[in-house]
């Protein structure tokens, strides 16, 4: 059994329940109590030693980190459309996995904690690098339906939850018009699973 070791509001974790839901692969949730320190406790340590979630358990196989656990779950179970062999596709989806880590964590998901949660950041820097981001997916969306390739990827996954989210990170989504098609295109996919607080037309 697939066990998710996951906190409903992260986006990290959303992108994980969403491909689970779109493979059709049953699962179960462990709720991680990140508020009353769960993620620091030595067991959740022996999981994961940087304290995150989400984590996943595939009967004792336990992989961290929301990107590494998209590309575990489509080498795996997805098949040639999550995981191709052609090596071109792989390089751009691995491209936009880092760019996932990167640029929209340190933009829209680091505005979303700041205006969500009460971090304290450097906003500005923050709504530099998220609008930069914003731009640079919306253009790339102009003549494409997908990130990488011709059909939905694991890239897709990768950065679709912080960019649904940026309305609570205080960014105007709905100026971006290939974003927002793109947005829509995600939750018309078989199996499409939402969470609170993404952007609604």
């Amino acid at each position: 059994m697939i066990t998710l070791y996951d906190m409903t509001l992260s986006g990290n974790c959303h992108k994980v329940r969403l491909l689970l839901s779109l493979l059709a692969l049953p699962y179960q949730t462990q709720p991680v109590n990140l508020v009353g320190g769960e993620q620091r406790s030595p067991d959740y340590l022996q999981r994961n030693p940087f304290a995150q979630v989400p984590v996943l358990n595939d009967n004792g196989q336990i992989i961290r980190d929301s990107q590494a656990i998209l590309v575990y779950l489509a080498k795996r179970y997805g098949g040639e459309q999550w995981w191709p062999d052609d090596a071109y596709r792989l390089a751009q989806i691995t491209a936009w996995l880092s760019t996932a880590t990167n640029e929209i964590a340190n933009g829209p998901a680091l505005l979303r904690v700041h205006h969500k949660f009460g971090r304290a950041i450097d906003t500005p820097k923050a709504q530099q690098t998220a609008e930069k981001v914003l731009g640079i997916i919306d253009r790339h969306l102009e003549s494409r339906d997908w990130l990488a390739g011709d059909k939905v990827s694991i890239a897709d996954i990768a950065v679709y939850p912080y960019l649904a989210l940026a309305p609570e990170g205080g960014l105007d989504i709905g100026t971006y018009a290939n974003i927002i098609a793109w947005f829509q295109r995600i939750r018309a996919l078989p199996g499409y699973v939402p969470m609170p607080g993404m952007w609604q037309a």
